[in-house]
C-alpha cells in the first residue's frame, strides 16, 4: 500500500511546501507533481514525476530532455494519459519561449559576442542545426532575426 498526498505531513505536499517555502525549495519531481496533479491508486504524483525524470539517460542534461520527449514516450508510464502528456509538452515549450529573447529589437551588435550573448540561451538545448539570419540597421542595431534553414543532426 502506497501513502497517499494527504497522508503526508502538509509541509511535505508539493502544493503547500511551494506556498510556504517557495518554489525554489521544490525538486524537479515535486514541481512536475504539480503540474501533473494527480498520481494513481498505486502512486502518487511525486512518485508518477520520478518516472517521468528517470525516462533521461542523460544527467547532464537534467530536465531539458522533457522538451524533446514525444508525447507517446511519456505516455508509457502507467498514470500519464494523453492529457498530462500534453500538459507536459505544454510546459516545455513555454519554458523554451522563456529563454527566447523578447527585446532584442533595438538591440546594438558591437562585437559577435553581443550576438552570442543574445541567441545563446534559446539555441542551448536544441537537437537540431539552425541557421539563422540577423538583419541590422546602418547603427548596427537589430531589426530582425530569422531562421532559413533547419536540419537534424
Amino acid at each position: 500500500m502506497t501513502i497517499k498526498m494527504k497522508e503526508l505531513p502538509e509541509l511535505e505536499r508539493p502544493y503547500e511546501k511551494l506556498e510556504w517555502y517557495g518554489q525554489e525549495s521544490l525538486s524537479n519531481a515535486e514541481l512536475l507533481a504539480i503540474i501533473i496533479k494527480t498520481g494513481t491508486k498505486e502512486e502518487t504524483a511525486v512518485q508518477l514525476a520520478q518516472k517521468i525524470l528517470n525516462l533521461s539517460n542523460d544527467t547532464i542534461d537534467g530536465i531539458n530532455f522533457l522538451r524533446n520527449i514525444s508525447i507517446e514516450d511519456l505516455m508509457q508510464i502507467k498514470g500519464i494519459g494523453k492529457v498530462k502528456a500534453i500538459q507536459l509538452k505544454a510546459v516545455g515549450e513555454l519554458a523554451s519561449r522563456m529563454s527566447k529573447p523578447t527585446n532584442c529589437k533595438k538591440a546594438k551588435i558591437k562585437k559577435p559576442e553581443d550576438l552570442a550573448k543574445i541567441l545563446m540561451e534559446e539555441l542551448r538545448f536544441e537537437q537540431k542545426e539552425i541557421l539563422k539570419i540577423v538583419i541590422l540597421n546602418n547603427k548596427n542595431e537589430i531589426l530582425k532575426i530569422k531562421d532559413i534553414s533547419v536540419r537534424r543532426k
